[in-house]
């Protein structure tokens, strides 16, 4: 009886507790339709990470700026070259999850298909890393922006939080770094060029582009040719249409 007794508590506290993360989970997803972030997840840890390792070069950059701000080459090239399919999906990319499956069953390098939605949940709620465990909460987190906010929400918000470089996260810090000047004024090929390294800026370089990276750079700029230019965007509200 008394372990009837305890295993009904333990159940009801377990029961209370899903239903405040989901709570919890629900709110700070919400809100953030209308409050700027003041950091990611992604971006903590690497503050941690270099303090706990006492890393004295680290340097940390990350300015917010809202969207009408950023370039819309930047805009364009970061959908070009990431989530071609951002406009009309809802969060996920089902038909390149499935090439992305085959292909990953004869190679050894793991290729994801990641959407501009799971990368903003991804960078804002978790951490790094690969595990089943992570990336169902990474969907159950693109489910609820999907949800929850509207599609220029979700790119403003990637443009502001995605790393290209070390330490360096978001269009205005980058865009300072590497170019001196605001992101306002990145023109088409730095914007292709930002958008070259973001599928691993660890390992790629906006100062020192490789030959792979110069490459993909020249491919970004066909892909955001081939979409129509800047005017795509206004598809999705992100900016105005031009054309008009």
């Amino acid at each position: 009886m008394a372990q009837r007794t305890w295993l009904g508590r333990l159940g009801r506290f377990l029961a209370w507790l899903i239903a405040l993360c989901l709570v919890v989970s629900i709110v700070s997803v919400l809100v953030l339709r209308w409050l700027n972030p003041p950091i990611s997840a992604f971006m903590a840890e690497s503050r941690i990470e270099a303090w706990l390792g006492h890393d004295s070069s680290y340097v940390f950059r990350h300015q917010w700026v809202d969207l009408t701000q950023i370039s819309p080459n930047l805009a364009l090239a970061v959908v070009a070259s990431e989530d071609q399919k951002f406009p009309e999906h809802r969060g996920f990319d089902v038909e390149a999850i499935e090439k992305a499956y085959q292909l990953n069953q004869h190679s050894h390098r793991v290729r994801g298909a990641s959407t501009i939605s799971q990368q903003v949940a991804k960078n804002l709620y978790l951490w790094s890393g690969r595990s089943y465990f992570r990336k169902g909460l990474e969907a159950y987190f693109t489910l609820l922006i999907e949800g929850f906010w509207p599609k220029r929400r979700i790119l403003e918000i990637y443009l502001n939080v995605a790393e290209f470089g070390d330490g360096t996260y978001g269009a205005e810090a980058a865009s300072a770094r590497f170019f001196h000047r605001p992101a306002s004024r990145l023109s088409r090929s730095d914007a292709a060029l930002l958008a070259a390294v973001l599928p691993n800026p660890e390992r790629y370089s906006v100062a020192a582009p490789s030959h792979y990276v110069l490459q993909r750079r020249e491919w970004i700029l066909g892909q955001m040719q081939a979409l129509g230019g800047p005017e795509m965007l206004s598809e999705i509200d992100a900016y105005p249409d031009r054309r008009r």
